[in-house]
């Protein structure tokens, strides 16, 4: 039986909107939880979708679904319509004054946890329709698939579709605790630390080089402590299993670290903003884009040690 191809005319938004969501999750069953829909309404969509192009659009592996050759390359103009589409429900809801809805936010646990949701107040009080949805990830960030909407980094990200910028810096610096100092003692030089014990990260576990800010300060530390969670490092440290680097914002509200060699140890990240390049002008988006350029650029001195 030849299945009758769909003319191109007759494809909508509604099955656009569908292969974009397939695509970001890699299954069909998760897009139709995200989409609040059943799995045979994806499909039926999907189908229809294949018959206006006349070509296959996934290809099935153990992993989920693979977008072919087809679906990749329409993909970039389906965002293109995508974002018109945002866009233009932005500027019907007339709300550039009071943006409206969620902003999906992703960065590493530490700054997520440690340092943004407490800066989070004055832009709630600033635009009460916002919804704030924070997501602590240990790898990169795919904004181009919107994964989130915005990207906060400690690396220059890659990929097409985005803007971003580098909005500020922040410093580590070695922190232990008093418990510790008594049994070991308080290292006096960097010479020392080769026979000092440490917390950090988990090495097979690293998904982002960046984090590997350790090897910075000391090529192969002593380690009695690993975990991938930076809130994990920073608690073992503080009951004093050992030496941690660690940023100001993570100790913040942690009374029993003190700097070590604070003068000397000290290693320095970039904090990069990254957002779909159709997204920066949605007005809920460049909302929160523009708090946290100016909270980073105002905290500077704070983050980096100097105030």
């Amino acid at each position: 039986m030849t299945t009758k191809k769909i003319a191109l005319e007759n494809m909508n938004w509604d099955d656009l909107r569908i292969f974009m969501a397939v695509v970001r999750a890699g299954s069909i069953s998760i897009a139709a939880r995200q989409l609040k829909v059943d799995h045979s309404t994806v499909s039926r969509h999907i189908t229809r979708l294949e018959l206006c192009l006349g070509g296959a659009l996934f290809k099935r592996r153990r992993t989920g679904l693979e977008p072919t050759d087809l679906a990749t390359g329409i993909l970039p103009h389906v965002e293109v319509v995508e974002g018109g589409v945002v866009g233009l429900r932005e500027k019907l809801r007339g709300n550039a004054d009071d943006p409206v809805g969620p902003v999906r936010i992703a960065m590493m646990e530490g700054i997520g946890s440690l340092y943004l949701t407490r800066r989070l107040a004055p832009l709630a009080e600033r635009y009460p329709g916002l919804i704030i949805e924070l997501v602590t990830s240990p790898q990169q960030v795919n904004v181009s698939r919107r994964e989130a909407d915005i990207f906060v980094s400690f690396f220059e990200p890659s990929g097409q579709g985005m803007s971003y910028h580098c909005a500020g810096r922040f410093v580590l610096n070695l922190y232990g605790a008093d418990a510790y100092f008594r049994a070991y003692g308080r290292p006096q030089s960097v010479d020392e630390l080769d026979r000092h014990w440490f917390t950090g990260y988990l090495d097979d576990m690293i998904q982002l080089n960046a984090v590997r800010w350790l090897e910075e300060v000391i090529a192969e530390p002593r380690m009695r402590f690993r975990s991938n969670s930076m809130i994990a490092q920073m608690t073992a440290a503080s009951a004093g299993l050992g030496l941690a680097l660690l940023p100001r914002f993570a100790v913040e509200a942690e009374s029993a670290l003190e700097p070590v060699l604070e003068e000397t140890v000290r290693v320095s990240r970039g904090l990069w903003l990254s957002v779909h390049h159709d997204l920066q002008y949605v007005e809920r988006v460049k909302a929160v884009l523009n708090y946290l350029d100016e909270r980073l650029r105002d905290d500077q001195p704070y983050l980096n040690g100097s105030s």
